[in-house]
């Protein structure tokens, strides 16, 4: 029953009826859909509509009345058009004033935009409006288990070829092999309370949820968990704030293999930086995907393809400069797809230049792209020799 880094609410279930919370106001949760009325494009736009509908909102949250239909059904479309991807939880976090938290629901690309969303937000009376799901020491009940820091432990994993990892073991005193999966789940959404969604998603390398039979060192209470996440990263800015490297110099290889059906696969890849010693400073992996087609050309682009694909990436470098902390590793072509990566000190610039220029092409290629985690750049392993 292996841990994951990243728990996600997949259930349209009114959250308050899974989780027992001494906050059960705050619980409600939901997932957007497409809407068929004229589309909002700006977060101007959006904030304008919200406010000729906000007295609606706020009475029925109050009122506890039919939140699904008079509020969920309403607000979910309207935040879909806007951007994909964004989510919510509402209620009364006191006797006058109504919560809205938006929340990417764990996706590192899309942080950058609830934040930008909620920091345009206009001051309304009765309202508060909270970007990512707030850190809180409440637990929580699930399924019949509690979830606390009166039965919850941690350590620390060390490992001597990444030092920088923060790679955790977290123990429930109640999990077996007949509850691992429950407790698994319950485990995580007990994390993402305790930490809140930013630290949650962001400080952390790796999870393993256990019991106590196989806890392999001393347990700490995981109360000093939080303590001990703002030492680690003390420690890791020391070490690599302000650590750059500039690829102006570095040599970049040209690699190429032949898939199991006789395709070929070509990449280009700056393998001066895959030795570099420091990787660490730039945490944070961008993979990004143009698809083209390739049916005529056993998998590869056409001229005219790659012509757009080099002026594509071209462009991305004038915006993600490696003076700024963010480095091209390379590029790799097969299969009707060019996927390019970029290794990053930081996720926010590069969500919010991809996002531009996914639409500024939309017309022209679909392009697409996902940000993680990977201190020790372990997915560019494979283009290693």
């Amino acid at each position: 029953c292996p841990g994951k880094t990243h728990f996600k609410y997949t259930s349209l279930i009114p959250f308050e009826e899974k989780i027992k919370n001494t906050n059960p106001s705050m619980s409600l949760f939901t997932k957007f859909f497409k809407s068929k009325n004229e589309p909002i494009q700006t977060y101007q736009q959006f904030w304008d509509w919200f406010k000729k509908n906000e007295r609606n909102f706020y009475s029925v949250i109050k009122a506890r009345g039919d939140i699904q239909h008079m509020f969920f059904n309403k607000l979910a479309p309207k935040l879909n058009e806007l951007k994909e991807g964004i989510y919510f939880l509402t209620g009364m976090c006191d006797k006058e004033t109504a919560e809205l938290v938006l929340t990417p629901d764990g996706i590192i690309k899309n942080i950058f935009f609830v934040e930008e969303l909620v920091k345009a937000a206009p001051k309304i009376e009765g309202w508060k409006f909270t970007a990512l799901k707030p850190a809180s020491d409440t637990g929580i009940e699930m399924a019949g288990f509690k979830f606390n820091t009166e039965n919850i432990s941690f350590y620390s994993n060390d490992h001597a070829d990444g030092p920088d990892e923060i790679d955790l073991s977290i123990v429930h005193s109640d999990l077996n092999e007949s509850n691992c999966k429950t407790i698994t789940n319950g485990v995580y959404i007990f994390l993402d309370n305790f930490l809140g969604e930013l630290n949650f998603a962001t400080t952390i390398d790796h999870v393993s949820i256990i019991g106590k039979k196989d806890a392999a060192k001393d347990l700490i209470p995981i109360g000093k968990l939080k303590d001990f996440l703002t030492w680690r990263e003390k420690e890791f800015i020391e070490k690599y704030d302000g650590t750059r490297h500039n690829t102006e110099n570095d040599n970049c290889t040209l690699l190429e293999a032949e898939l199991d059906n006789g395709n070929m696969l070509i990449a280009t890849v700056n393998t001066a930086l895959l030795d570099w010693e420091s990787k660490a400073s730039h945490p944070w992996i961008v993979n990004i995907e143009i698809k083209y087609d390739g049916s005529s050309n056993n998998g590869m682009p056409d001229n005219e393809a790659s012509e757009l694909m080099n002026v594509i990436e071209d462009e991305i470098m004038q915006h993600l400069k490696d003076a700024d902390g963010y480095l091209n590793v390379g590029h790799q072509t097969a299969e009707n797809l060019r996927e390019i990566y970029f290794a990053c000190k930081d996720f926010r610039k590069p969500s919010h230049v991809l996002y531009q220029m996914k639409q500024k092409y939309r017309s022209q290629t679909v392009l697409d792209y996902n940000i993680y985690k990977d201190k020790y750049w372990q997915s560019f392993d494979r283009f290693k020799s």
